[in-house]
């Protein structure tokens, strides 16, 4: 198959829609990250995400709307709490996990009886939900396993011959993807954290928001992924990564005495100079939005480089930092060193 790469205007978003309309799949931007779209009502075309990505069909993708009125039949109620957190942050990075409806796919669920929900703000899916009159389910564009991309080269190195199109639209802005909160059951539950942070979540529903173990630990045996991203390993590149938890001075003294060829440095702006490794710098120290828009790419960077063990700066995991922790330590298959 080939992959046309195309930039954003009137043909290419109509080629989009009628592709999606056609069963077929397309890569396009997010403000999050590069997707891959396919009709989230039509389960044979959802197979082809799955199968283009080699991602395993146990573990549910998120279905992705322009306005209120398309969740009719995609979830089976809007409770309150959601109506308060679309309220106050869609359209933007934010999936909402609820009682699936009638006309989802249950190879878009991965047969469970919830769905993940989300508006995204991206001018380029708004218009081709609108053109196309398609909800679709879009996981990342990249290889399963792989860090996401952020950009078109980068979903072209994974996607190329996998599916027929790409809309390019530039870098993603935040850079990592979304927020996923559950709001089935009594408490509501952050499955997965983003750009929306905890904090921001129980200041618009007013109440506690509880936070699943799986964010920063691993699956446990049987447990089901109510969430993408809550998978052992995820996010990563072809070498080691292991996390070093410590200072900066703590940080350099380790890699002087664990220098090896082959052996990068995964840190912050302005330390990779100061490092006896080479080095890729993924943000400013306490600045988790900076890490986030950088991480995937810095990740991408160390494979391009041929890094064989990479030894990381272990960021913050409050606010936006938590979601940066929550994908470098799947990355890591959770390989972490307190120094």
């Amino acid at each position: 198959m080939e992959t046309k790469v195309l930039p954003i205007n009137e043909e290419s978003i109509a080629l989009a829609a009628r592709l999606l309309r056609e069963g077929e799949l397309v890569a396009l931007p997010t403000e999050t990250v590069y997707g891959i779209a396919a009709d989230a009502r039509n389960g044979e075309a959802v197979k082809k995400i799955f199968l283009a990505k080699g991602r395993p069909q146990d573990n549910p993708l998120i279905v992705h709307i322009c306005g209120m009125e398309m969740l009719h039949g995609i979830v089976a109620e809007v409770p309150e709490r959601a109506k308060k957190l679309a309220a106050a942050y869609w359209p933007g990075p934010l999936t909402m996990v609820l009682p699936k409806g009638p006309e989802v796919s249950p190879v878009t669920c991965a047969g469970l009886d919830t769905v993940g929900v989300r508006m995204p703000s991206h001018p380029v899916v708004q218009q081709v939900i609108r053109a196309s009159g398609v909800a679709f389910a879009a996981p990342s564009a990249n290889l399963s396993g792989k860090p996401s991309p952020t950009n078109a080269p980068d979903t072209l190195a994974d996607m190329d011959g996998r599916l027929p199109l790409i809309l390019d639209g530039g870098e993603c802005a935040v850079g990592v993807e979304s927020t996923v909160v559950s709001l089935v059951g009594e408490h509501p539950t952050l499955l997965r954290p983003g750009y929306i942070t905890l904090e921001q979540l129980e200041a618009a529903l007013g109440e506690p928001v509880e936070v699943s173990h799986a964010i920063l630990e691993k699956l446990r045996e049987g447990e089901v992924a109510r969430s993408p991203g809550m998978k052992y390993k995820h996010y990563a590149p072809k070498a080691a990564v292991t996390i070093l938890k410590g200072d900066f001075a703590a940080y350099r003294a380790f890699l002087q005495d664990h220098a090896q060829p082959g052996t990068w440095a995964l840190c912050f702006d302005g330390e990779g100079a100061q490092l006896p490794v080479p080095a890729i710098e993924y943000g400013a120290e306490n600045d988790g939005a900076s890490q986030a828009h950088r991480l995937f790419t810095a990740l991408r960077e160390l494979d391009k480089h041929g890094a064989q063990v990479v030894y990381a700066r272990c960021p913050r995991s409050d606010g936006v930092s938590m979601a940066v922790y929550n994908r470098l330590i799947r990355a890591a298959a959770f390989r972490v060193v307190t120094l």
